[in-house]
């Protein structure tokens, strides 16, 4: 197995984690508000990225300078903003219009590779594309067509994510990817702590009666380590081995495995437009992964 293809599976993992989180995340957050609970989730991730970092890796003092410093701090800015406008975008639009919105993140991310790192897209990652944005539209299925100022928060946020995907591809290369990922990460929750404090009560979110709730304790562990530590680490460090598209292609199966949880855990209806929707998505990935001789735009 090469690089390429072991990288897109851990990958494909780290997506399966983010989907399959979202049952517990939705469960925590009828308790903890988004802000609070995202700047205890990052700063979970960030200790655990730390003591990993100190056990487990060596030179250390040697990957932390101002270039990284302001890499990871650039990376932390952009996944902090897609968090932040997809949480207020929801508050104006419905659900599935956000969920398709945000999934455009799979066509922006291919164009902003083109103009900021020249990355050449071939026919078959154009194609796979189209096929991951339809059936990324049959899976949220929009309720309405009329685009409101909540739409515009929400692409905003598949703006701020695509430009994550595509500066962690040029970062990532560049620096050692535990220290980068700990910048970021730590970077997500200070801004969301800020966000806390200029948005949401604080002093009522933190309050252990709160952060002693089952449902909190275990998507903050949940999140926390898996959906935060390793997920955000696999990516800075095997995205080096990928592209931006590519990357953007796996990505589009968060929904996919978002809705077989809600299914499996919960219940919740998987109609026959959103399995065609899942088939899309697949025949978009497996596209990209054509082999083409040289016809390059």
């Amino acid at each position: 197995m090469n690089k390429r293809t072991f990288a897109d599976i851990v990958l494909l993992i780290v997506v399966f984690i983010w989907g399959a989180t979202f049952v517990v995340v939705q469960d925590a957050i009828a308790f903890l508000t988004p802000f609070s609970f995202n700047a205890i989730r990052f700063f979970i991730g960030f200790i655990i990225l730390v003591l990993f970092y100190f056990f487990f890796t060596k030179k250390k003092k040697a990957h932390f300078n101002r270039q990284s410093l302001k890499a990871g701090v650039t990376l932390g800015v952009w996944l902090f903003l897609g968090y932040a406008f997809q949480t207020f975008g929801l508050l104006y639009t419905t659900p599935g219009k956000a969920g398709f919105i945000t999934g455009l993140s799979v066509v922006l991310v291919p164009l902003l590779a083109f103009l900021l790192l020249k990355q050449v897209l071939n026919r078959n990652m154009i194609i796979g594309v189209a096929f991951a944005t339809v059936g990324l539209y049959m899976i949220t299925l929009l309720e309405g067509s009329i685009f409101t100022f909540g739409d515009f928060l929400v692409l905003l946020c598949a703006v701020s994510f695509a430009m994550h995907i595509v500066t962690t591809g040029k970062y990532a290369m560049e620096h050692h990817a535990v220290a980068l990922t700990i910048i970021q990460i730590f970077t997500v929750s200070v801004l969301s702590l800020i966000g806390s404090f200029l948005h949401e009560n604080p002093k009522e979110m933190f309050q252990l009666e709160i952060l002693m709730q089952p449902k909190v304790i275990n998507a903050l562990l949940i999140t926390g380590i898996l959906a935060t530590a390793f997920a955000f680490l696999a990516q800075t460090h095997f995205q080096t081995y990928t592209s931006a598209t590519r990357v953007a292609l796996i990505f589009a199966m968060e929904p996919v495995f978002a809705a077989a949880t809600s299914y499996f855990v919960i219940g919740e209806t998987f109609t026959f437009t959103m399995i065609i929707g899942c088939l899309f998505i697949f025949a978009g990935i497996i596209f990209s992964e054509l082999p083409i001789k040289k016809t390059n735009i």
